[in-house]
């Protein structure tokens, strides 16, 4: 004689679904985070590290042409060209923490995805005054993600068109992103490097100070800003307001594919629908992920 089961109650029946529904999505919400932390650790940097191929190319092109270039002394020099945004404008290295990197013109957030960026408002490397350069510490390559092991004494050597300069750490300090007197000029020829504090945080600003070894750099030069910049406004590279309506516009594309490939697969469940429907989800995911990222401040 068979045993009686006896059925579920239609009310627990509900209480399963509900909790097996809230289950699927925060099951949803944690792959959707961790592929987000994929891409903003490793994707960033394969960009990055292409756009640094090409960077520092172009800038040992620009290096020969300017070497078997020789100028007219009995003509006066010319005024130096602006430099365009998003080029390369020196070669950063930093040996005792594995740090070379070309640097590009410009704190936008465009800017600093190729690489450290140059504050177009302060003067340039090899130049008398506050040279600044920001560059992110945790995203697109990280080629400031060490600045914290920095201490004084360490040295930061920096390669331009016009020579070699070597400078020395003095100090590294910890700000607030709306601290601009870090940025202020100085009598001497200085460097500054900007990056955000503490890792994978944008709460604070790690800055560290250098200042130029006469001994071993090539001749300092008067400013030669050719152009004019605006004012910083904040430590955060790529200061202003945000769009966010780009994210929010692909996060509903991203849910609504999502939810038709749930459905097909409710549907059918058959593999081909399951793998078919991963690849327009991982393409318009991918594309999501670079709004959000566009959100981030500047030097993450």
């Amino acid at each position: 004689m068979r045993p009686v089961v006896n059925p579920t109650p239609p009310r627990l029946k509900y209480v399963l679904r509900v909790i097996g529904g809230i289950g699927r999505v925060l099951v949803t919400i944690g792959l959707l985070t961790l592929s987000f932390a994929a891409y903003q650790l490793w994707g960033t940097g394969l960009y990055e590290s292409r756009a640094q191929d090409s960077l520092k190319q172009d800038f040992a092109q620009g290096l020969k042409s300017t070497t078997t270039t020789s100028p007219d002394p009995t003509k006066p020099a010319p005024k130096p060209l602006p430099i365009p945004s998003g080029d390369a404008v020196a070669i950063i290295s930093i040996p005792s923490i594995g740090v070379e990197h070309a640097v590009v013109q410009g704190v936008s957030r465009a800017d600093l995805r190729k690489g450290p960026g140059h504050y177009p408002n302060t003067p340039l490397p090899g130049e008398l005054g506050n040279a600044a350069i920001a560059g992110h510490r945790t995203t697109y390559g990280a080629p400031f993600g060490r600045l914290d092991e920095l201490r004084p004494g360490n040295l930061i050597e920096v390669r331009t068109a016009q020579g070699d300069y070597r400078y020395s750490v003095s100090e590294t300090i910890v700000v607030k992103p709306t601290e601009l007197s870090v940025l202020d000029p100085t009598p001497t020829a200085t460097l500054t490097l900007t990056t955000c504090h503490p890792r994978f945080s944008a709460s604070r600003r790690l800055i560290v100070h250098a200042k130029l070894v006469p001994a071993s750099s090539a001749p300092i030069r008067d400013p030669s800003l050719a152009q004019p910049a605006s004012p910083t406004s904040s430590l955060d590279a790529a200061h202003g307001k945000v769009d966010y309506r780009g994210a929010v516009i692909w996060g509903f594309a991203t849910l609504a594919v999502g939810l038709g490939w749930w459905a097909a697969f409710r549907k059918r469940r058959i593999w081909q629908v399951r793998f078919g429907g991963f690849i327009p989800f991982a393409i318009i995911c991918f594309i999501w992920f670079g709004y959000v990222d566009r959100a981030l401040p500047g030097n993450y």
